[in-house]
């Protein structure tokens, strides 16, 4: 994937969040914008003893960027109870991607 020309990678991104003690599982998706062209989406499942907030997203970004690149860091984070698996139990993105493609739409 790539975001504003720039290759990346969605490895990066999510075993940054994922050293993040509130943070259980995660994953990292485009997601169209219409300043930027593309941003990083993550979907997040917090930890058992995490609360999901506002305060929250915003201490897990601030983490995030200072290990990583001003492109790669996620610009917008999802709490989610789960992210959709396989029967193998990989990480399905392309519905993820779907979802933040269905956000973007609905906010143009």
């Amino acid at each position: 994937m790539s975001f504003l020309g720039l290759p990346v990678g969605p490895f990066e991104g999510e075993s940054s969040l994922a050293e993040h003690p509130a943070v259980a599982e995660a994953a990292v998706v485009p997601k169209p914008d219409r300043q930027r062209g593309t941003i990083v989406k993550a979907s997040v499942v917090s930890s058992e003893t995490a609360d999901p907030s506002d305060e929250l997203k915003t201490e897990i970004k601030t983490d995030v960027r200072e290990e990583l690149s001003a492109h790669e860091y996620p610009r917008e984070i999802e709490f989610r109870s789960e992210l959709p698996e396989t029967v193998t139990g990989k990480i399905r993105r392309i519905e993820l991607q779907d979802d933040a493609a269905e956000e973007a739409d609905e906010t143009t």
